[in-house]
């Protein structure tokens, strides 16, 4: 048969290899959960800021779509153009329509934050002025104005205007336009590219991300702070691409020719990784120190001390320790010679130990049989005395009689066990002496099932409790009845005698009952329960803690003693019996 393998001892240079292997496995799945979790990260905030860059384009071309429809409105519709087209920009009619028609403009602006500039040009009477208030510098304005000029002069200007923001560069400034013409009249609306895409900015991108608008060709459309910003991204990425923190995400305008692009370079991301590489070599040169160490522990430590352990259990048919080889460690030479001193003073002192406990069991349990014997006597001589009181002459010969036999068994019987029938005639015994002493005041009955009698169980326990019974319940006030029942029971122990005895008087007081059923010691100190307590303790000494005493007050009043004892080994048994 093949010995099994659980058993099996291996060299330390095996669980170096089984360590080596599991810091690699650990390894690498730490790799990919890392690399997996940044991608996830990664992706989760290019959605997040997809949709955050979809919800303001939405936004913006429904403001450009809104602002070139009232343009266009306007000059198709507005009685002030008309008027400002009819008159000279002297003329008191122009100057009024120019006034409602900035006040118009004005409100509209009003509604987009006042980042949108409106501007209308009267290409008849070469009129170029802000219908609105206006955030361009002076210098600015006149780049625009000399633009627009330019512009009106293409023939194309319907369609490469005309519902189509268009970006434009005025003095290395970037702006959006939108020129919206109708026959000889100009709608301008202008806007800083810095300022529409200025609530994007306000998003974290990290410290190195930026937002940048783009034209068709992939262009980007950046002032100088941008561009500085780009290339300062740009000089960052020295780590592998599915490493770094760079995510771009963008986006493109309707009615437009540009789109915007948002860079978003978070470092955390590459702080994780610098972070992960650092553990990963930590990892790495602690797990190679400790395979070190433990093949110079098993060199130096391990070999000598299995080949101590060895020498340990090795013994002569004489039950001493064999000559220990040597050590190469001077202190395992030493323990070598401590441990053949150690191993027979332990052998010493346990023989000197159970000697002692089984002579200090024994002494405790004849000092217990001996403290009940002389209690029982003296209540036997009170007992005859009291009749004698009542001159019961023929009373205190059957008493005497009784009292012989009772002693005669008590003295002779030098067993820890009984049988079971010579001990319930030692109780009827008892109780016959005390019903020659108390006459009607109690009755008694015994029942006992059958394949009882040969139970062997301790002498004198049960008339302790019976005896107990008659002192506590017993009165010249109204008879009782106190009932010895004895059953058998089965558990996994094998069998078990059930004794149960029980009287009609007034029942355990409160104080003692909750006493007894603690297993707290009873007042002793007066003389009283000293049976009780030494039945106890001697229960405990005999069956290991196994048997075991219910105490309790029955419903119709009276005390109840329920006893349990398993059935001792043959071999501590043997012997015990009736004389």
């Amino acid at each position: 048969m093949a010995k099994r393998t659980k058993d099996k001892s291996y060299p330390i240079r095996h669980y170096v290899k089984i360590m080596l292997v599991i810091l690699i496995g650990v390894l690498a799945l730490d790799c990919i959960v890392s690399f997996a979790a940044i991608s996830i990260v990664k992706q989760q905030t290019a959605r997040h800021m997809q949709d955050t860059a979809n919800l303001y384009i939405n936004r913006i071309n429904l403001d450009f779509s809104n602002i070139n429809q009232y343009m266009g409105w306007t000059l198709a519709n507005d009685p002030n153009v008309k008027i400002m087209n009819k008159h000279e920009p002297v003329d008191a009619e122009f100057l009024k329509a120019n006034n409602e028609l900035y006040k118009r403009f004005s409100e509209l602006q009003k509604n987009y934050e006042q980042e949108y500039n409106f501007f209308v040009y009267l290409k008849e009477r070469d009129y170029f002025l802000n219908s609105s208030p206006i955030s361009l510098i002076y210098p600015d304005y006149l780049a625009l104005k000399n633009e627009i000029m330019s512009y009106v002069q293409d023939i194309d200007l319907f369609e490469k205007f005309y519902s189509n923001w268009t970006p434009i560069r005025l003095n290395d400034k970037y702006f959006i336009i939108n020129i919206v013409p109708y026959y000889d009249s100009y709608m301008i609306c202008l806007i800083s590219a810095d300022n529409l895409i200025g609530p994007l900015r306000q998003i974290d991108l990290g410290e190195n991300g930026f937002v940048s608008l783009v034209n068709p060709n992939g262009e980007v459309i950046a002032n100088s702070a941008q561009e500085a910003a780009m290339k300062k991204a740009e000089s960052k990425g020295w780590l592998p691409g599915f490493a770094q923190s760079k995510t771009n995400v963008s986006g493109q305008f309707s009615n437009a020719t540009f789109g915007v692009n948002l860079h978003i370079e978070f470092g955390n991301f590459e702080k994780i990784m610098i972070a992960q590489l650092l553990i990963m070599l930590l990892a790495v040169i602690v797990a190679c120190a400790v395979c070190g160490i433990m093949v110079y522990f098993n060199i130096l430590i391990l070999r000598p001390l299995k080949n101590f352990s060895y020498n340990l259990t090795q013994f002569n048919e004489d039950n001493k320790p064999l000559e220990l080889k040597m050590n190469r460690i001077v202190e395992l030479e030493y323990a070598n010679k401590l441990f053949k001193n150690l191993l027979e003073q332990i052998r010493i002192f346990k023989i000197d130990s159970y000697e002692h406990e089984l002579e200090k069991q024994k002494i405790q349990l004849d000092y217990m049989k001996l403290q009940i014997k002389p209690h029982f006597f003296l209540n036997c001589l009170t007992n005859i005395y009291s009749m004698a009181q009542m001159h019961m002459f023929e009373e205190i010969q059957g008493m005497a009689i009784s009292t012989s036999n009772y002693f005669r068994y008590l003295f002779q019987n030098g067993q820890d066990f009984v049988r079971l029938d010579d001990e319930i005639d030692h109780v009827r015994i008892y109780l016959e002496i005390q019903k020659h002493r108390y006459r009607d005041a109690f009755d008694y009955e015994i029942e006992r099932a059958d394949g009882t009698g040969d139970l062997k169980i301790p002498p004198l326990v049960l008339q302790t409790f019976v005896e107990n019974a008659v002192k506590y319940a017993v009165s010249r006030v109204s008879a009782v009845l106190i009932r010895l029942e004895v059953g058998l029971a089965e558990d996994a122990g094998g069998e078990t005698a059930v004794v149960r005895i029980s009287d009609t008087g007034p029942g355990f007081p409160a104080d003692i009952l909750e006493k007894l059923a603690g297993g707290e010691p009873l007042d002793q100190s007066e003389g009283h329960r000293i049976g009780i307590m030494n039945t106890v303790k001697r229960l405990e000494h005999l069956y290991r803690r196994e048997a075991d005493i219910a105490f309790a007050n029955g419903e119709d009043g009276g005390a109840r003693v329920t006893i349990r004892l398993p059935q001792p080994p043959p071999n501590q048994a043997e012997g015990s019996g009736a004389i």
